[in-house]
């Protein structure tokens, strides 16, 4: 399989599966995208939005975005740092943390469907070679990120 078709798989894939949890995920009141805010959020309370962004690889404007809108519709409340009051912290809110197990049993269905046919060993390697290929996309990513263009 050539490279090019690979990376049009997985991006198929990642879409079906975005478009999928939009969808889903109106019910909560969540648009586009907010549900991996939710999750990151509620699995790492106290986060800051910088960090955020590195984890759901989007650039700053589109997190401070996402974060306001959520701040907005109460999934989420941004708290001083005790030390440094620079620095803001997020945090769920108990409407956040009530959709969580929903937005976990989505994520759990949808990977379980994705894995349908496959073996314990294909799943594996299909995991290692997933994080490699993160690894080295996440090089490309920051050279980008930081304003500067790739070597063709």
């Amino acid at each position: 399989m050539k490279e090019i078709t690979l990376l049009r798989e997985i991006g198929m894939i990642a879409r079906a599966l975005d478009s999928i949890s939009n969808i889903e995920f109106k019910e909560f009141d969540l648009t586009k995208g907010q549900y991996l805010y939710v999750v990151r959020i509620c699995e790492q309370p106290g986060i800051i939005q910088e960090k955020l962004a590195d984890l759901i690889k989007v650039d700053r404007t589109t997190a401070a975005r996402a974060i306001a809108k959520l701040e907005k519709s109460n999934f989420i409340e941004k708290r001083n740092d005790e030390f440094n009051k620079k620095i803001k912290k997020l945090y769920p809110t108990n409407k956040a943390l009530a959709i969580y197990p929903s937005i976990l049993n989505e994520h759990k269905h949808s990977e379980n469907t994705a894995m349908l046919g496959f073996s314990e060993e294909e799943k594996a390697q299909l995991a290692t070679a997933f994080n490699k290929m993160r690894k080295n996309i996440e090089k490309d990513w920051e050279t980008v990120k930081r304003g500067k263009k790739r070597n063709y």
